[in-house]
């Protein structure tokens, strides 16, 4: 699968950046929700793994699943919740696990039935689906580092792959938080990286126009959407990028704006 390919070098593109880093510097608090570089890793290895299992024997994931949503349910956060797995890992050594993962689990996706349904947290999802997500995590979860060093990341087309998902969750953005639906989704207008246009839905009045990044970055919660450079014309398109989330779970309020950024813009 091209997705799987794509994941690998999302990871590789993260795995560059950290890779110079200080033992120290992997304890430094991010932006995102408290978070260091080292729970941030954390989150992207046992969530890779959970992928692995799935991808193997959905009873496997399930079980795996169980234990983390024990300590989830009794109040306990996502990070409180990683840490019986992860063991101790952390710094270095936990980001040298985290790569070699990764690499095996695009190894795995690469070779998988695309259509292949698998267990998840919530409903089933395709192969597909899955290593995109996972490409999806590695890439908002990077923002964080690229954030926290003051780094421009080189983007590529390989962003489409999270602008689909951003798409195909508009429902979902509208469903988690219990409010119906709009009939129709506004019209996408997004350039890509190497500069071609992308659009998605039917020609309207209420559209939402910019980068396929900056598309990404709201619907990843990344930024808030007024701080990317994202015009949502129309009341529909604004009320969407008030909420959107591409990512599953319970409801997700995207950053207050100006409290995510490139840490030399500050």
């Amino acid at each position: 699968m091209q997705q799987a390919t794509d994941f690998r070098e999302e990871s590789r593109v993260l795995a560059a950046v950290l890779e110079p880093l200080a033992e120290v510097d992997f304890f430094a608090v991010t932006q995102f929700k408290g978070w260091s570089i080292d729970d941030m890793l954390g989150h992207l290895h046992i969530f890779n793994h959970a992928a692995a299992l799935a991808l193997k024997d959905g009873d496997l994931f399930h079980a795996f699943f169980a234990d983390m949503s024990k300590i989830m349910q009794g109040g306990g956060s996502m990070i409180d919740a990683q840490r019986p797995w992860v063991d101790g890992l952390k710094g270095r050594a936990l980001f040298e696990a985290w790569r070699v993962l990764s690499e095996d689990v695009a190894d795995a996706f690469s070779v998988a039935d695309p259509k292949a349904r698998l267990a998840w947290a919530g409903p089933s999802m395709s192969a597909r689906s899955s290593i995109t997500a996972r490409q999806m995590e590695t890439w908002a979860h990077g923002h964080e580092v690229f954030d926290l060093l003051g780094v421009s990341r080189v983007e590529t087309d390989r962003v489409k792959n999270i602008v689909v998902l951003g798409v195909n969750t508009f429902g979902w953005a509208y469903q988690v938080r219990g409010l119906d639906v709009p009939p129709q989704m506004p019209f996408l207008e997004l350039t890509a990286p190497s500069g071609d246009v992308w659009t998605f839905g039917a020609e309207s009045d209420d559209r939402v126009v910019g980068s396929a990044v900056g598309f990404a970055q709201a619907v990843t919660q990344t930024r808030h959407w007024t701080d990317t450079d994202l015009r949502a014309l129309g009341d529909g398109a604004r009320d969407w990028m008030e909420i959107a989330q591409c990512f599953a779970g319970g409801v997700a309020p995207p950053p207050a704006a100006g409290t995510r950024f490139r840490g030399d813009t500050a």
